[in-house]
């Protein structure tokens, strides 16, 4: 019986029960006059100027007893009450017989006080007074009020990834030829930028002692860029049935590198390349009231990691390998959003998809050498190997000849019911992955061509688990996630690290290149036998926890004002690798290496100056720690000083210009 009470045409002859009043009053000045024995009838405006409003419709109420929804005694409690305090009544009892959400009837009851408004201007005559002489066409010309928030909305968390399904013909946007809608969107964001510490001279915080040292000093650097900016458009297109809706997204930045040509040599700075971010369609089908199923294909954000993160003002790295766990890459995805109900308006969202599979990994630079012919002279070419990764398309994934799988489970829920606070979410996000190295017959060393004469394929796994929560309040909102899992280095966990060849117990070895440049380790095992080594995966985990005050809430701004928009963040991200996993990937011996963990310490202040204008202030702290060689003494340097804690003091400041 609970299932049919939330039936739609339950909640339809509700919402025309609401609409009844402004429906009648536009009808008196045209239509006849209405049957007095009529519906309409029993709707009529009070006349003893006690109140202004309607009386339920009695129907409705006998008709919601017949069904089950209302008890005889509660339908004669409500048949005698007039006005918008009936109607409130009758929404208190349908919330708490879950006919309606609470976020449906806030709705339904802002409609039924629009209703009774525009009853009172027309049908006022009946209860005498100035007001009497009021006619359409003033009522028509009255100034409409000012329009605009009524509450100071608490902090939502980033969600790049929404559980609720779009609504059709929801989208506001211009309206092509093809009947197809487009929205465009996007700001313009320009920030100047202080790093205590910069050796690689980049614009954003990488993770430290990924350069040998910093020079004399710590290299402090200042930064200005505009290369945040960012564009994009939803569409959505139109579709014979009502329960199919169609939208996509389209979106890019110029966060990429300057480009390398002759006429912009000089002017490279400001050269960027603006680049794909996001570009997908989806098909949503709503099954049943309560039921919607979903396809999903492009380039989006990907369901492990990217569904809870941090909200910090740098967004270039974006918390990158300080324990903001995110990528974008193509996939095809499918999910089922469940309503369950409840006075908590719960949701279930379970999640699949196939991926490109990608590790982001840098392939080891290389040195090829020439002997010229009659005489001794040699040449030697650095084959570099960013470039070799670029040209060969990052092929490690892909020669692994399967996809990507990557899955996720959402509860969302109203935590604070309170108005302008979002819902709450639990979820688990995982994905595994696979990659392989090929040594082509040509690549094996000399040694081993006899053991390997068609060459070598080598493979190893990566996978993850995320557990992460957005717990949204009035007062505060706390966003936590953590992760574990091995070669994270795409999703930039895992402090960049991805695999490495294990060779414990190997005499006579050599490397032999991969045809996308890295290295695959030959050797002889205890045995006697010609093997190559076996690639493992380096293991990873980390996470982050962030606190966001509506400061302008709690101070009951005027939510119209220019005070209405000032929030605080305060935010500690952990990204680390694991201990006997790094020793092996870097040869921890002699020297020392890092880094094998990082972490980010960062307060951030945003003022809304107005609905398209913010203002971020951001002050971080970003902490890399190496491993000591083994004689308990760091090598890695700092300032031509060797430590082993890299600290970088970060402090940013712009505006952002949202349309």
């Amino acid at each position: 019986m609970r299932e049919y009470f939330r039936s739609p045409a339950i909640t339809l002859i509700t919402i025309a029960c609401l609409l009844m009043p402004a429906i009648l009053s536009a009808a008196d000045s045209s239509a006849p006059a209405a049957d007095p024995t009529s519906a309409a009838a029993a709707a009529a405006p009070n006349t003893s100027g006690a109140s202004v409003g309607t009386v339920i419709n009695p129907t409705l109420v006998d008709l919601l007893v017949k069904k089950g929804v209302l008890t005889t005694s509660e339908a004669n409690s409500l048949k005698n009450v007039s006005g918008s305090a009936g109607m409130d009544q009758l929404l208190l009892l349908l919330k708490a017989k879950g006919v309606v959400t609470a976020t449906e009837a806030a709705d339904l009851k802002s409609a039924n006080a629009d209703a009774d408004t525009m009853h009172s201007l027309v049908d006022i005559e009946s209860g005498g007074g100035q007001s009497a002489n009021l006619t359409n066409s003033q009522v028509q010309n009255k100034p409409p009020e000012p329009t605009g928030p009524t509450v100071i909305p608490a902090i939502a968390p980033v969600r790049v990834l929404p559980l609720d399904p779009p609504t059709k013909d929801g989208m506001a946007g211009i309206k092509l030829g093809s009947g197809a809608k487009i929205s465009p969107y996007g700001f313009i964001k320009a920030t100047e930028a202080y790093d205590s510490l910069d050796p690689t001279g980049d614009d954003f915080p990488r993770p430290g002692f990924t350069a040998a040292d910093t020079g004399p000093t710590k290299n402090p650097e200042w930064h200005m860029k505009a290369r945040s900016t960012r564009i994009g458009s939803k569409f959505e297109w139109p579709d014979i049935s009502k329960n199919v809706t169609i939208t996509g997204q389209i979106e890019g930045d110029f966060e990429g590198n300057f480009s390398a040509v002759d006429n912009r040599n000089v002017s490279s700075i400001r050269s960027n390349a603006f680049q794909l971010r996001l570009a997908f369609g989806r098909i949503d089908w709503t099954t049943a009231p309560n039921t919607d199923i979903f396809f999903e294909a492009g380039q989006d954000w990907t369901i492990f990691g990217s569904s809870a993160l941090m909200n910090l003002f740098e967004t270039t790295f974006y918390g990158a390998y300080w324990g903001n766990l995110y990528e974008r890459s193509p996939q095809m995805r499918l999910g089922v959003v469940q309503k369950l109900g409840g006075s908590r308006d719960w949701k279930f969202s379970p999640e699949f998809a196939i991926m490109m599979p990608s590790e982001g990994d840098l392939p080891v630079s290389s040195v090829t050498c020439t002997v010229k012919a009659l005489d001794t002279a040699t040449t030697c070419t650095l084959v570099n190997g960013l470039a070799s990764q670029i040209g060969y398309g990052e092929r490690e994934g892909a020669d692994s000849s399967r996809p990507e799988v990557e899955s996720r489970a959402v509860l969302q829920f109203q935590l604070d019911k309170a108005p302008g606070v979002v819902p709450a979410q639990i979820l688990w996000s995982g994905f595994y992955a696979s990659r392989q190295d090929t040594v082509l017959a040509s690549a094996v060393p000399a040694d081993y061509k006899a053991a390997f004469p068609t060459g070598v394929d080598t493979h190893s796994n990566g996978y993850g688990n995320q557990i992460a929560i957005s717990l949204p309040t009035r007062w505060a909102t706390v966003v936590a996630s953590g992760y574990m899992g091995a070669d994270l280095r795409f999703f930039f966990g895992g402090q960049t690290l991805s695999y490495y060849n294990h060779t414990a117990g190997l005499t006579n070895t050599a490397d032999g290149a991969a045809v996308d440049n890295s290295a695959v380790v030959f050797g002889t095992n205890a045995a006697g036998q010609s093997v190559y080594a076996p690639q493992l995966p380096v293991r990873g985990y980390g996470g982050f926890v962030q606190v966001g005050f509506p400061i302008s809430r709690w101070f009951n701004a005027e939510p119209k004002g220019r005070n209405a928009g000032w929030q605080a963040f305060f935010e500690y991200g952990l990204d680390a690798a694991n201990a006997n996993d790094f020793r092996l990937d870097k040869d921890v011996g002699v020297d020392g290496a890092g880094p094998i963990k990082g972490s980010i310490k960062a307060a951030t202040i945003f003022y809304k100056m107005n609905p398209w204008v913010q203002f971020g202030f951001e002050e971080s702290n970003y902490s890399s720690y190496a491993v000591p060689a083994n004689s308990g003494l760091c090598t890695t340097k700092v300032a031509g000083v060797p430590t082993c804690t890299s600290v970088d003091w970060r402090s940013e400041f712009g505006p952002v210009f949202t349309f």
